[in-house]
């Protein structure tokens, strides 16, 4: 565990590193190292670069890619199906229905709202399939059923706002809605860090909930777990990390599925290893996604949640293909 850990803590490291020194205007590592230790002899420019521009941008992928991460552990072991991410909550699709309704039907609200409403619009989408998903009770399998149907309700929703929208206004909304973190800047990185610190160490603190409410219902509760009381909270958890995610950055698809996966395969099914095993590989495969889209085909810029779909989609297809002969 702690080797592993370690590995994952020198991959973030060297990828925060790479990240800072590579882009339109390389860094060597001298100015790097200038910059770093804030030397008198620093070059003005490359301090600006460096600490204005690619900082704050590092960073602020190391913190969605941490927060998507864990709210896919956590909604992997609410709803006992490895196939799981925070999406089937309804996050992804009530994000992307208020963002496309404050861009498109509201064209002179203020920019500023947008990762207001994204998160405004997750929420309520994830209390909606609760409230609906309660019978004396809520089964993972209801909120699964009801949760993939009022996602396609919104989805709907959200295309015939694209169809009929201004061109000019749904290809903002296109922008966000590819999930990039381009725009990060010291203020963003703040906030998202001030919100998120709280959530998840409620996560690692939760580790042994967790692991009590993937072995089922009967189960949890033979063991003296409050199960309706515990979903709720872990559900909250979730959109908690994975609304404050896609409001900061918009739609960043498969972090949630795959990084649960990969931290599963290194330190096993254990939550207490797992949450932070998941939190690294996150925010690495945000942080190496970003990478690759701002350089792959410089100056032009491939938005990070393009890059995480192209990994994922064949991820999820070999998840599939894994499990074609687990019964229904």
């Amino acid at each position: 565990m702690i080797r592993t850990v370690s590995a994952l803590l020198v991959a973030v490291v060297l990828l925060l590193l790479t990240g800072i020194a590579h882009g339109d205007h390389p860094v060597t590592i001298g100015d790097l190292v200038s910059v770093l230790i804030r030397s008198a002899g620093a070059n003005p420019q490359i301090e600006m670069i460096v600490l204005d521009l690619r900082m704050p941008r590092v960073l602020f992928a190391l913190l969605v890619g941490a927060a998507l991460a864990v709210a896919g552990a956590i909604a992997q072991a609410v709803m006992r199906n490895p196939l799981a991410e925070p999406g089937i909550l309804g996050i992804n699709a009530g994000a992307a229905l208020a963002a496309m309704i404050l861009i498109v039907a509201f064209d002179t609200a203020p920019i500023t709202l947008l990762p207001w409403a994204g998160f405004a619009g997750a929420s309520a989408m994830v209390a909606t399939i609760y409230i609906l998903s309660w019978r004396n009770g809520t089964t993972s399998l209801r909120i699964i059923l009801i949760g993939i149907g009022l996602s396609a309700l919104a989805g709907a929703a959200t295309t015939s706002l694209t169809v009929f929208g201004e061109i000019r206004d749904v290809q903002r909304a296109m922008i966000w809605l590819a999930g990039s973190v381009y725009h990060a800047n010291w203020s963003g990185v703040q906030v998202l860090a001030l919100w998120l610190v709280a959530p998840l160490l409620l996560a690692f603190m939760s580790a042994r909930e967790l692991d009590l409410i993937r072995f089922g219902d009967s189960a949890a509760q033979s063991l003296g777990q409050r199960v309706n009381l515990a979903r709720a909270l872990m559900i909250l958890l979730c959109t908690l990390l994975s609304g404050a995610a896609v409001a900061a950055a918009g739609l960043i698809s498969f972090v949630g599925l795959v990084a649960p996966h990969m931290a599963r395969r290194l330190v096993g099914p254990s939550h207490a290893k797992l949450i932070p095993a998941s939190a690294l590989i996150g925010a690495a495969l945000v942080m190496a996604a970003d990478l690759v889209g701002r350089t792959i085909i410089a100056p032009a810029q491939l938005p990070a949640g393009l890059v995480t779909a192209l990994i994922g989609a064949p991820f999820f297809a070999y998840l599939l293909w894994g499990r074609r002969h687990v019964a229904a």
